[in-house]
């Protein structure tokens, strides 16, 4: 068996709200590849797709560039617009933060507080947010699609709520705003640093995408990672920030249909492609890389041990050292542990990678090595050194490659690596 056991992160910093960045649910290489299909129409609606992401991240750095006075924003990552891949689509007051430390968001658990959704409707367009539709308790709004993002909205926050305790993404009652029919056709949907946008798909690849709650969550999901570890989006940390938001998507969708491990598909996106699509979701937990394999959209092309980790460049073109693709690695040993441990997997092993993402003292470029590491710290604090939860944790990680030392644990320094060890090929120094 290959093990990686090597990190490449040896300074533990403190963390803070990181960069508002555009993620998208469909990765670049998924909407790159559309753009090239057969079908004229799909190609063109996928390259609609990608120019209007283009101009987009333009604007989100003229934005960061004059950011008003106490709002943390930057230009997004390259390619990360999207829960689908650019590649799928080409071919066819804040609380103070401690100052050693992360911020820390009070705990609500007990306490009385609601979600603060406005929903809104883009009209083709794609200026955002658009007309304002449905608000927080008003009644139904005639467009379905307004409806479903106020409900998968909503369904997030209950689940950080009512499980961790978490007023929303920030802990402090963060407004969640979205926007609806976002430009004509467009198949995507993305947390872009402030706000939920989601587009109607194309008709011909991909339904509307507020279809599906675990979407809905995924992409909110990185708004979570943003005020918490804020994990570079590139290499080994952008594939942890997909994986992040890839757990916190099937989770929500488990904790709103009361699944175990067990009962749960461990789907993301399942529901969202049309019938004409080969493939029953964009990723799967319980097994990666068999998604889809599709004449236009070709195979799944995640990994689910490190043997297989796929190694690309750190550029759009390749969805940022491909994020997208192997974060099927972290997501299979999250998998693997969740069904070990049995029941409702947001009451153990979720806990866990929460606790991890609200209290460790992980970098922002943290490695699979590193992340592993905190789990088992995480797990061990919570729950005991031999504990099952902690085992399985330990046992699902070496199932993927993944070894990281015994001893290492998020609070403290992570050891020095031995005299001329090679830096990991996909990491993100």
């Amino acid at each position: 068996m290959t093990v990686m056991t090597r990190s490449t992160n040896n300074i533990a910093r403190p963390a803070c709200r990181g960069p508002a960045s555009q993620h998208g649910i469909l990765p670049p290489y998924l909407l790159s590849r559309l753009a090239q299909s057969p079908d004229a129409d799909v190609a063109a609606r996928a390259r609609e797709t990608l120019r209007v992401e283009r101009t987009l991240r333009v604007r989100r750095e003229l934005r960061g560039s004059r950011s008003p006075r106490g709002r943390v924003e930057a230009p997004p990552a390259p390619g990360g617009a999207g829960i689908i891949p650019d590649a799928l689509l080409h071919r066819t007051d804040p609380a103070p933060q401690v100052k050693d430390g992360p911020r820390v968001a009070p705990d609500l658990a007990g306490t009385t507080a609601s979600p603060r959704r406005r929903v809104y409707d883009a009209e083709h367009r794609t200026k955002l947010p658009g007309v304002l539709r449905r608000a927080e308790g008003s009644p139904p709004a005639p467009q379905e699609s307004v409806n479903e993002a106020y409900d998968g909205l909503g369904l997030t926050w209950r689940f950080l709520f009512e499980c961790y305790g978490r007023d929303s993404l920030d802990g402090l009652g963060l407004p969640l705003p979205a926007s609806v029919h976002f430009g004509r056709d467009y198949a995507n949907a993305f947390w872009d640093g402030e706000q939920m946008v989601f587009g109607d798909g194309d008709g011909r690849i991909f339904r509307s995408f507020t279809d599906c709650l675990d979407v809905i969550a995924h992409e909110l999901a990185h708004g979570f990672t943003q005020y918490t570890r804020a994990f570079v989006y590139v290499g080994e940390s952008g594939a942890l920030n997909e994986h992040l938001s890839d757990v916190l998507g099937v989770l929500t969708a488990q904790f709103a249909a009361g699944q175990s491990a067990d009962e749960a598909s461990w789907l993301i996106g399942a529901g969202l492609f049309t019938p004409a699509v080969h493939g029953v979701a964009l990723r799967s937990l319980k097994a990666p890389g068999t998604a889809y394999d599709d004449p236009v959209l070709g195979k799944d092309p995640q990994p689910s041990h490190w043997r297989d980790y796929v190694r690309m460049p750190h550029d759009e073109e390749h969805d940022n050292g491909g994020v997208h693709i192997n974060s099927g690695i972290p997501n299979h040993a999250f998998y693997l542990a969740a069904r070990q441990i049995g029941g409702r997997a947001w009451e153990t092993i979720g806990q866990v990678w929460y606790d991890v993402m609200t209290r460790s003292t992980l970098p922002k470029d943290t490695d699979f090595v590193g992340f592993a590491a905190a789990t088992l710290g995480a797990a061990r604090d919570r729950y005991g050194e031999r504990s099952a939860v902690h085992e399985a944790i330990v046992q699902a990680w070496q199932s993927v490659g993944i070894a990281p030392a015994p001893r290492m644990h998020p609070a403290y320094p992570r050891p020095a690596e031995p005299p001329g060890w090679p830096h990991s090929p996909g990491g993100a120094g």
